[in-house]
């Protein structure tokens, strides 16, 4: 709008008319922008800010704690620093601010970024990057170690089990690298999806050894249930939750799984007989790495990369998976296919 009264001024050799300076200049915005008086009230607010915080004009001015909700907002212009990082409380969003003067004697320009799922990615690839160091450390360092025993040439029964010490630690790194590149290759979408036809009911069954020797599984589910998807990649995807609830019950409790229609939709559920994982926990496991205990062992817990294979697996295939408290005590995974996966026998 304002592009189009200079290129017509210009045009007709007029000279433009005064422009309103909050209204015209940042209505539009793709910032939240509020202007504020020296009474700390706000007189106006743009489109972006009466969005996010939800504002009816009708009532500006009023007070800038009346309107936004946030404490913190109203520190950040008595301290009048010009830029800054604030935790919004009553909306637990991070927003970076920015004050400039007014157009007017004692008015103040707040502008205001979200960065919450910014500084959520900063902290995931943080605590990726420092995962990765601690998962392939430790088998690099027993690594080191079992070879400096052999170059003491040790006694023959010795060596024979350094040298099978040294091929599980290399299994180990190769398993930790494979998911990684299964991981990169999911994340960048470029992953085939194969559909066919299927019963899953029979792919369960023949993924019942997952659950383990010491777990029997309690399959509750139709006599069949047809449905058109990668097999392959949905195996993969149940297997990973039969291996992640045999690892946290206890030997001789049982696995429980149900497969059920739900409003056109296909869900296939599994519960464990853990100790169960806290709310707080339950987007994050999804997460590369992630461990609830880490002072479970390696070898019991895994390297934390199943469940996000399991979580790019049914996106890819156009679903979701998420995870709940059961109702007497473990967790409850669960996958959930589109409506459109389900096919007639």
């Amino acid at each position: 709008m304002i592009w189009d009264r200079w290129k017509n001024s210009v045009r007709t050799g007029t000279q433009p008319q005064p422009l309103k300076p909050f209204e015209d200049l940042i209505e539009e915005a793709p910032v939240i922008a509020m202007l504020i008086d020296r009474d700390q009230r706000v007189v106006a607010a743009n489109e972006a800010a009466r969005r996010y915080f939800d504002v009816d004009p009708a009532r500006l001015p009023a007070s800038l704690v009346e309107v936004t909700l946030e404490g913190n907002l109203v520190g950040a212009l008595r301290a009048g620093v010009p830029e800054g990082e604030k935790q919004l409380v009553h909306r637990r969003r991070i927003v970076t601010s920015k004050l400039v003067p007014g157009p007017r004697a004692g008015e103040t320009l707040m502008f205001l970024t979200d960065v919450t799922d910014l500084r959520r990615l900063e902290r995931v690839r943080r605590e990726f990057v420092a995962n990765l160091v601690h998962e392939l450390k430790t088998p690099i360092t027993s690594l080191r170690l079992t070879a400096e025993s052999l170059l003491l040439e040790p006694a023959a029964r010795d060596r024979a089990r350094f040298a099978g010490r040294l091929v599980r630690e290399a299994d180990l790194m190769s398993r930790i690298i494979d998911n990684l590149r299964q991981l990169a290759e999911l994340e960048s979408g470029v992953l085939t999806v194969q559909p066919s036809g299927f019963d899953v009911v029979e792919l369960i069954e023949e993924l019942r050894p997952r659950a383990g020797d010491t777990h029997p599984l309690r399959l509750d589910a139709p006599e069949s249930l047809h449905v058109t998807t990668d097999r392959a990649k949905l195996a993969q995807a149940i297997g990973n939750l039969l291996d992640n609830a045999a690892k946290f019950s206890p030997a001789g409790s049982a696995i429980d799984m149900r497969v059920e229609r739900v409003d056109e939709a296909v869900r296939i559920g599994v519960r464990d007989r853990g100790p169960g994982i806290s709310p707080e926990h339950w987007q994050r496991v999804f997460e590369r790495f992630y461990k609830v205990d880490r002072a479970r062992p390696r070898e019991a817990g895994g390297f934390g990369l199943g469940l996000a294979i399991t979580k790019h697996l049914v996106q890819a295939l156009g679903g979701k998976v998420w995870t709940e408290a059961a109702g007497e005590g473990g967790q409850v995974f669960t996958i959930e296919l589109p409506s459109h996966a389900l096919t007639a026998p």
